[in-house]
């Protein structure tokens, strides 16, 4: 297992949002602003999370399989992340990061860093973490931020119900995501 120092955690964010990457916008000036869910309850969505699909990014290409996600919350109501993928050598690689809510108690947007928390004040350390598609069971989410240039497909399961992934694409489709750039992200041993 190999445990990032503080400084390599900038290049490995998983998939909870460093967007500080510079990747060519969806025409986002023709688009309707990105819509997230109605209401969070942040205690109900801590656990585990697996990743079942995202955009290509340059902080996850490190990552063959296996990509997770664990979120705990903490005393200060912030939020703990460790962030788990498996390289091509057969080693786990981990990041560990914080979120913080912004807005009202059930808000749906997070802000998530992976730098060290020294550097916690600089706001350009902070990404956004928008929840923009979930289920009311809790099962299956989809996460972006505004300008939808990432998005990640997370399950609590390693597989999920086809019918299920197939509908919830066709609500990213009404929200402005092209599914021609979504990658499946194998999971299993």
């Amino acid at each position: 297992m190999k445990l990032l120092s503080p400084l390599l955690k900038l290049s490995f964010a998983s998939f909870v949002l460093f967007f500080g990457a510079t990747v060519p916008a969806l025409a986002a000036d023709t688009q309707q602003p990105l819509q997230t869910i109605q209401a969070l309850d942040v205690p109900r969505y801590m656990g585990t999370w697996f990743e079942i699909a995202k955009y290509p990014n340059r902080f996850q290409k490190q990552c063959v399989a296996n990509t997770s996600a664990e979120y705990s919350l903490q005393q200060n109501g912030s939020v703990k992340v460790l962030n788990r993928c498996r390289l091509a050598s057969g080693e786990l690689e981990l990041a560990e990061g914080q979120a913080r809510q912004i807005g009202a108690a059930n808000s749906p947007k997070l802000e998530v860093r992976f730098a060290p928390a020294w550097l916690s004040w600089l706001p350009m350390v902070w990404g956004n973490y928008w929840v923009i598609d979930l289920d009311p069971e809790y099962q299956l989410v989809a996460v972006s931020e505004p300008k939808r240039e990432f998005l990640w497909v997370l399950a609590r399961t390693q597989q999920v119900d086809k019918a299920k992934y197939d509908a919830l694409l066709q609500r990213l489709k009404a929200k402005g995501f092209d599914l021609n750039r979504l990658e499946l992200s194998p999971q299993g041993n």
